[in-house]
């Protein structure tokens, strides 16, 4: 059962176009800057924002095809949405909560509740289930309306930051939890994302959305090995550069150049993985072919490891461990020196 979305339509300032399918059992993740269309897309596939082109369609139903006055109401989908916030309906118990979807359905009353006592039991909310929305943890909650959306049945599964509005140490045991209820659902399941390790932990593929269109796409691995855009450089914590190689050499529009492996030419992405850099207060002896000078910018903590943001002509950010920083005193900042080898550069024609 593939899910196959073209997406087209004008909201405010949002001029969406993108094109995806998901298949049975897997996870797409939608990442990027606010306002690139992440939400707009989960939106319009549930049936909540119309298209003004394009098409929706799963396992051969149609849901959206305007060009042929083709819409199914959102009710009609089969689509289980859990949205960044939990959206409980404040005047219903836990348990009513959660049986919504059956009762819409035409379930009878007993039999609704009944699925959505087992629902909540799974989720570890037993003790809950007669609770309004108000008395619950922001975890809770969360975990209520992930068991509506499942209870309900559905045919596909669209989580819209879902993590977002939970404090952090409910997010680490509800990341856990929501990745083994995802993992059980048969159907294509869309996860928009602003947490970078949402992504990863939760995705089989990433698609990244940037001004309502879709720069890149792949598997995780994909995506960090070889991120295309200064914001995916970002989210996944890699160097990149654009430039142009003639010669060997990779020619930066700052002035700067990095001796590169290979046969590439023309203009590229260059990706440097920030542990791929060694910092020295000293210029090193050995083989790297580069090595230069540069200004330490700024030192922060990144998980056990420290990263260092290095101006000048190559501006980059290295990863080194935090008696490293000790060590060479990076901390008072000042000019260190900086070698990276040719086979560590990974290049993409652009």
């Amino acid at each position: 059962m593939t899910l196959n979305a073209k997406l087209v339509l004008r909201r405010g300032a949002l001029d969406l176009d993108v094109e995806f399918e998901v298949g049975a059992g897997e996870t797409l993740a939608l990442v990027g800057p606010n306002g690139a269309g992440k939400s707009t897309c989960l939106h319009a596939i549930a049936g909540l924002v119309p298209l003004s082109a394009g098409q929706v369609r799963l396992a051969g139903d149609v849901f959206d095809e305007p060009s042929r006055g083709v819409r199914v109401p959102a009710e009609a989908r089969g689509a289980g949405v859990v949205f960044q916030e939990h959206r409980l309906f404040p005047h219903l118990t836990a348990l009513d909560n959660t049986a919504y979807g059956l009762r819409c359905r035409g379930a009878a009353r007993s039999a609704a509740r009944a699925s959505a006592r087992a629902w909540l039991e799974r989720f570890g909310l037993g003790a809950v289930a007669e609770a309004l929305p108000r008395a619950l943890s922001g975890g809770q909650a969360q975990r209520v309306a992930l068991a509506r959306a499942l209870a309900a049945g559905p045919r596909l599964l669209l989580l819209d930051e879902p993590l977002a509005a939970v404090d952090a140490t409910a997010r680490l045991e509800l990341r856990r939890e929501l990745r083994a209820h995802m993992a059980s659902f048969a159907g294509p399941r869309i996860l928009v994302a602003h947490d970078a390790l949402d992504a990863f932990a939760f995705a089989d593929r990433i698609a990244v959305l940037e001004h309502g269109r879709i720069v890149q796409s792949g598997t995780v691995a994909e995506i960090c090995s070889r991120p295309r855009s200064r914001y995916v450089a970002d989210l996944v914590g890699t160097n990149l550069l654009r430039g142009v190689v003639e010669g060997g050499v990779l020619r930066l529009p700052g002035g700067g150049a990095l001796v590169v492996a290979g046969s590439a030419s023309g203009d590229v992405v260059a990706t440097v993985h920030p542990r791929a850099i060694a910092l020295f207060r000293q210029r090193p002896d050995g083989s790297p072919r580069n090595v230069w000078s540069a200004p330490i910018t700024f030192v922060e903590a990144a998980g056990d490891r420290m990263r260092v943001q290095l101006g000048g002509a190559v501006p980059l950010v290295a990863e080194v461990t935090p008696a490293a920083v000790a060590e060479l005193g990076l901390a008072r900042g000042g000019d260190v020196w900086v070698a990276i080898k040719a086979t560590e550069i990974a290049l993409d024609p652009i």
